[in-house]
């Protein structure tokens, strides 16, 4: 039956397989047999898509994370509303990442095997985290220009906007499991939207 699917469908399944195998065994820990045993496919199948393991994770990486910041940035720049309300839009996006992706366990594999594999802790420096933060610093220098927002170190602020979503996915990929009842990760996101707003806002904007 495999066989007969459809070409194009295949790389998809081969990265779905491949996130199984990289969340159980680590990027170090991971083979390309294993990708393929769990893809049901040959070693050499995968090869026609990916020259190797590298290559699948950094697929994994863009057309997840790096998708959803590449969608998010094109709308923040064609946003109409207020700073703050692009603020809420975009911290949005990432929560619903968060919360329903499973390729949330990519942050967390980078870190556990960064030092060992610092050119994939680069490539998510630049793929991810620069992107990101470039996202969330022209939308806080929008509002700084706008009059809604005080003037604040932007590059420490950006980083301070995504800070919680972060720490949602170390907690969901981590400690989850242990948890007594389901985290809220969506309440997390709007006292962190609450609080930042009012830090923000401008002389005398009650926010």
């Amino acid at each position: 039956m495999r066989w007969t699917r459809r070409k194009e469908a295949r790389p998809s399944e081969i990265l779905d397989a491949a996130l199984k195998v990289f969340a159980e065994k680590g990027y170090a820990g991971a083979r390309m047999d294993d990708i393929a045993r769990r893809a049901g496919v040959t070693k050499g199948t995968i090869y026609l898509y990916f020259d190797g393991k590298e290559a699948v994770f950094k697929s994994l990486v863009r057309e997840s994370i790096g998708a959803t910041l590449t969608s998010a940035t094109a709308e923040a720049r064609d946003f109409q509303g207020s700073a703050r309300d692009l603020l809420r839009f975009v911290l949005d996006i990432m929560t619903r990442l968060l919360t329903t992706s499973d390729r949330v366990v990519l942050p967390k594999i980078i870190i556990a095997e960064s030092g060992n594999f610092p050119e994939l802790a680069r490539f998510y420096r630049d793929e991810i985290i620069d992107r990101g933060l470039a996202l969330m610093s022209g939308l806080i220098e929008r509002g700084i220009a706008q009059g809604e927002f005080r003037s604040v170190p932007v590059t420490h602020v950006a980083r301070l906007c995504v800070a919680p979503v972060l720490l949602g996915a170390m907690w969901r990929t981590t400690f989850a499991r242990f948890d007594a009842e389901p985290y809220d990760y969506k309440g997390l996101i709007d006292t962190h939207l609450d609080v930042l707003l009012r830090g923000l806002a401008a002389e005398g904007d009650p926010a």
